[in-house]
């Protein structure tokens, strides 16, 4: 077995997650190494949609609203300095989203009101001037003019240029295992060496309970599988987020569509199925007939980290000295990954958290 040399700080994980989480960390000056068992942004953060929003945020708990709306105060800047530094747009814009579902109004109205969220309610002629390509029956449908998006392949590329030259990098390095002597942690094996570390962050989504199953407490974190199709639409024929019936239709500034996503209950099985392409497909002509002339490029699947109530795991953890977690975000990674990161480094550095972190600790009740 080959002995590496160490670092300060070692992240497991090279998702949107781990990658803000090292940026942060390599940002207050830490040596910080960053292992990833495929190559960096492939899995969830790949796969996902790109909404800056929990999908109906009103039914989350407070303390993923709260995640949200700090990044989405973020994100504008955030975007903003990684094109500016690596030459590749993330595509951050805001888009604004319309809600179709009538019985979400009165809840959603009062979320919205609490939380200070600009809304709006549109009648069927406001609808058909938003999107004339909708078709859609209900009377009156929510505006959010403030949901932004991001295109997620292009963020964690730029996330990766951006932290290269101060962050070191393996990629194609599967962690096997987690080194803890006497309550202390030392490290971890991996398939090309050991890699001793002082302080280990895991960032690993879906599998941070398989990682971490061996300390005799695994967080409640489960691989959900969601699938998405894509269609080579034009720009300008959808110009808006649509929520409706738990699926969503997001344009892209190229004018490229994805349909997404199911939730489906399928353990590490990363495979994409007819049924669910059919079904996506349905959906999508359904609210835009237009599309029904438009090809499908593409249909994938990926895993997102299912966790109670979809409140993710961020802090130390507990009986392992210099252990840190930072997963469990289920739907909401992008969306909450910048104050996540922060959050996270704030507790590893001791400083001052920019929210309450008791909610988000591992032995936190959740449900």
């Amino acid at each position: 077995m080959t002995q590496t040399s160490g670092s300060d700080i070692l992240v497991i994980g090279g998702g949107v997650i781990g990658l803000m989480t090292a940026r942060e960390l390599s940002a207050a000056g830490a040596a910080v190494t960053l292992v990833e068992m495929g190559d960096t942004g492939q899995q969830a953060s790949w796969a996902g949609g790109g909404i800056l929003s929990p999908l109906y945020p009103w039914r989350f708990a407070g303390a993923v609203t709260a995640l949200a709306a700090w990044s989405q105060r973020e994100y504008p800047g955030l975007c903003a300095e990684l094109f500016e530094t690596t030459g590749i747009d993330p595509e951050y814009g805001t888009s604004g989203l319309i809600v179709l579902d009538p019985e979400e109004h009165a809840v959603a109205e009062a979320w919205a009101v609490a939380e200070q969220i600009q809304i709006e309610t549109l009648t069927r002629a406001q609808i058909a001037e938003k999107e004339p390509g909708l078709d859609t029956e209900v009377r009156e449908a929510l505006w959010f003019p403030s949901i932004g998006q991001v295109r997620n392949p292009r963020l964690t590329k730029a996330l990766r240029v951006a932290i290269e030259p101060r962050v070191t990098l393996r990629e194609q390095e599967e962690v096997l295992e987690l080194k803890v002597k006497d309550g202390v942690v030392q490290g971890v094996r991996t398939r090309a060496g050991d890699i001793d570390a002082r302080q280990i962050v895991v960032c690993t989504g879906a599998w941070t309970a398989d990682l971490l199953a061996k300390l005799g407490r695994p967080p409640d974190i489960r691989p959900v599988r969601g699938q998405m199709i894509l269609f080579y639409a034009k720009p300008g024929q959808i110009r808006h987020l649509t929520l409706f019936r738990e699926r969503y239709v997001i344009p892209r500034r190229d004018g490229r569509v994805l349909i997404g996503s199911t939730l489906e209950d399928a353990g590490f099985e990363k495979r994409t199925t007819a049924e669910a392409k059919e079904e996506l497909y349905r959906i999508a002509t359904g609210l835009f007939p237009l599309l029904r002339r438009t090809p499908i490029e593409d249909h994938w699947a990926g895993l997102r980290p299912g966790s109670p109530s979809g409140i993710p795991y961020i802090g130390p953890y507990p009986g392992a000295d210099g252990l840190f977690i930072n997963a469990g975000h289920f739907r909401n990674g992008l969306v909450t990954g910048p104050a996540s990161a922060r959050l996270l480094a704030d507790l590893l550095l001791e400083r001052e958290p920019i929210l309450p972190p008791s909610a988000y600790a591992v032995d936190a009740a959740r449900g």
